[in-house]
C-alpha cells in the first residue's frame, strides 16, 4: 500500500490504521514528485492519496495509479464533487476521518481481497 499524504501526523496516523487493519505498507510520500515516482515504479495493492499536497493536487498520481490498475482512495477535506471529471466515482474517505471510515473505503474498492473481518 502506498501513502501520499502531505501532513506527517496524517500519515504516521494512516500508516497506523493501515497496520491495525492487517495492510502493509510499501510506501510512503509527502509530495507530489515523490509520489509519482513510487506509484510509477511500485508494486502496490493500493494507494491512499491526499487529494491536496501542499499548493498541489494528486490528480497525476492518480492518473499513473488508474492507468496501472492499482486502485486508491482519495483522502480529502474537499469531499468529491472536487474530483476531475475522470476520476468521478472514486472513494473519497472524507477529512477528519476515523478508523471505522477507512475501514468502510478500503472495503469499498478491495471488497473481498481486504483482510479483516465484517464486523469492523
Amino acid at each position: 500500500m502506498l501513502i501520499v499524504e502531505d501532513e506527517p501526523m496524517i500519515s504516521m496516523m494512516l500508516e497506523e490504521y493501515l497496520l491495525d487493519a492487517g495492510c502493509e505498507v510499501a510506501a510512503t510520500a509527502q509530495n507530489l514528485e515523490k509520489a509519482l515516482a513510487l506509484a510509477e515504479t511500485t508494486d502496490l495493492d493500493l494507494a491512499i492519496l491526499d487529494m491536496s499536497l501542499g499548493s498541489k493536487l494528486s490528480f497525476s498520481v492518480a492518473d499513473v495509479l488508474a492507468s496501472r490498475g492499482i486502485p486508491f482512495v482519495f483522502a480529502s477535506g474537499f469531499g468529491s464533487n472536487f474530483l476531475p471529471e475522470e476520476h468521478r466515482g472514486r472513494t473519497v474517505l472524507n477529512k477528519p476521518f476515523h478508523y471505522p471510515d477507512l475501514v468502510k473505503s478500503l472495503k469499498l474498492v478491495l471488497g473481498t481481497r481486504f483482510p479483516l473481518d465484517e464486523n469492523v
